[in-house]
């Protein structure tokens, strides 16, 4: 029989994804997971017949804490996405990227309330029973499964639904690294969706943005034509996408939604800060 300890330790992976997909932050989720330990730790579970179970409500509610406790995130902000390197995964990543959720899809994620995030991130993506959920929002089962019908209709709505051939969006997003490179802006509108939206997160002190249609976002990725040639493919949160290095610093992660072989969506993290706290070691 396994003991706590060992217990907390064979579910630290499961818990590390769940609060990922609660605070979109790899940094945020480790602290999390950390203060699920100390509860644990300071707790009298002998009674507890599911113990991995009551782990992911505790860590679900130190996540919830931590969201409430954030300032209210701006339109153009970016979750610290997952990187992996397009041919071979560093062992240490491989968890990561197959529990990663798209980076598209996170920043829908950001979007929910904190409560209706919990709701839709515990019973959805990892079918914890809303008896169990109820508790942690303060609400009753019947007003706890309104959260997170809620949060699902949202999510299907904002949701842009990549295509699943990886060849494709390979090919796609190679032909826009090398267009932005070469600064061709005909080759770049070719390959954005009419209604693309570029989302650029600078962090709190920066100029970000948020871009709409395919003439903006191809203006925009001409005139960073030089930041490119620093570009090459690079598995982000599961999907194709870019990673920007320059003499050993990561300046930019771009994350890439393509859909009917066109870009519908480009999420950029390009908040310094942010991005000194990612792992790029698989990429080396």
């Amino acid at each position: 029989m396994m003991t706590e300890t060992e217990q907390f330790e064979a579910t630290r992976d499961h818990l590390n994804a769940v609060a990922y997909r609660m605070l979109g932050s790899l940094s945020e989720a480790e602290d999390a997971v950390q203060e699920t330990w100390i509860r644990l730790s300071r707790t009298d579970v002998s009674d507890v017949e599911n113990l991995p179970g009551w782990l992911t409500t505790v860590v679900g509610r130190v996540c919830l804490d931590m969201l409430r406790a954030r300032t209210s995130r701006r339109e153009d902000y970016v979750p610290e996405p997952v990187v992996g390197a397009v041919d071979g995964v560093d062992p240490e990543q491989e968890v990561l990227l197959a529990d990663s959720v798209g980076l598209a899809m996170m920043v829908v994620l950001d979007a929910l309330s904190p409560a209706e995030r919990l709701a839709f991130v515990l019973h959805d993506m990892f079918a914890v029973p809303f008896d169990d959920i109820a508790p942690i929002v303060q609400r009753n089962v019947a007003a706890t499964r309104q959260l997170a019908s809620r949060a699902r209709k949202r999510v299907q709505d904002a949701r842009a639904v990549p295509d699943p051939d990886a060849g494709l969006q390979r090919e796609v997003v190679s032909a826009f690294l090398a267009a932005s490179r070469a600064g061709d802006f005909e080759a770049l509108v070719a390959l954005l969706d009419p209604e693309v939206v570029l989302r650029v997160d600078y962090g709190e002190l920066g100029v970000s943005r948020l871009v709409r249609g395919a003439d903006a976002v191809a203006a925009q990725a001409s005139l960073h034509r030089g930041q490119a040639q620093y570009g090459r493919l690079a598995l982000v949160n599961g999907g194709l996408g870019t990673i920007t290095i320059k003499d050993g610093e990561v300046i930019a992660i771009l994350g890439f939604t393509v859909a009917g072989g066109k870009v519908v969506q480009m999420n950029i993290l390009a908040d310094t800060e942010r991005l000194a706290k990612i792992d790029v070691s698989a990429l080396n």
